[in-house]
């Protein structure tokens, strides 16, 4: 008997004012597996990770977490969500903020046990971030903040970890660094990862599975069966090539495809 999928999102479509959003998105996500959700800005991936968290009916199809409907396994969802302001003066230090994961179904700052104090600490640990958990949260760089942010989606001990855009506006350096604990992470809690972002090529060496989703429409699977001249033209309604160069992957349209045809997207070049 196979496993039963960590993630399952089954023909998933959403309309707006007549503008269809996601178009029978489908794929699966196993236990441990991390996968990118990749796209520019309007594809339909915020609005795919609210559905998948409960935040947004589909207007069609279904979501199912470990073999059963979403409300059933709310709390087996971690999330870091892609803007997340710490104002400077807030006198929150960052293992005051891991520990509001444990609380994360109910309001307030509950007394906390050994075990869970304990369990703070090593997660802070697992994150890198045990030499700042006690700096005010506010005070962060902002690679320095994402790790808080990890952590809290952490403690309560997911098995499937969402996260909206973690890599924008940071720095090359702090990018890798995330990637790599994204992957360690992924690894150490056998905990499922999906990560939405503009750019493939930060996370080709980590993915188990890409899903790359256009215009509402998307096409899963593993990097090599995805990212193919043949399903990127289908999915985009046009010619495309896929050139690797240095280490990376371009997506480059036919010199006769319009520029708006394809949405911005850092490894897409029009040529």
């Amino acid at each position: 008997m196979s496993e039963v999928p960590v993630l399952e999102v089954d023909n998933v479509s959403l309309s707006f004012s007549g503008r269809r959003i996601l178009d029978g998105v489908s794929f699966e996500i196993h236990r441990g597996e991390f996968t990118g959700l990749i796209g520019s800005n309007g594809v339909g991936k915020t609005t795919l990770l609210r559905i998948v968290l409960g935040l947004q009916r589909p207007g069609a199809g279904e979501i199912r977490v470990l073999g059963l409907p979403l409300s059933r396994h709310s709390r087996s969802l971690g999330y870091v969500p892609q803007k997340v302001v710490l104002d400077p003066d807030v006198p929150l230090r960052a293992r005051d903020l891991v520990a509001l994961g444990l609380d994360a179904h109910r309001y307030g700052f509950g007394r906390r046990t050994k075990q869970q104090r304990e369990l703070v600490d090593k997660i802070l640990c697992d994150v890198d971030a045990e030499h700042f958990a006690n700096s005010r949260v506010g005070s962060l760089s902002g690679g320095e903040q994402q790790r808080v942010l990890i952590a809290h989606a952490l403690v309560s001990q997911p098995k499937l970890l969402l996260l909206d855009e973690p890599l924008a506006n940071l720095d090359p350096k702090s990018v890798q660094e995330i990637v790599a604990l994204l992957h360690r992470v992924s690894s150490d809690h056998d905990v499922a990862i999906l990560l939405s972002a503009h750019e493939m090529n930060a996370l080709l060496p980590v993915m188990d599975r890409i899903v790359y989703l256009t215009e509402g429409r998307a096409a899963s699977g593993t990097t090599e069966e995805v990212v193919r001249s043949d399903v990127l033209s289908k999915l985009y309604g046009h010619h495309v090539d896929v050139l690797k160069l240095h280490g990376r992957v371009l997506v480059v349209a036919e010199p006769g495809a319009e520029a708006g045809d394809i949405p911005d997207h850092p490894t897409l070049t029009v040529s």
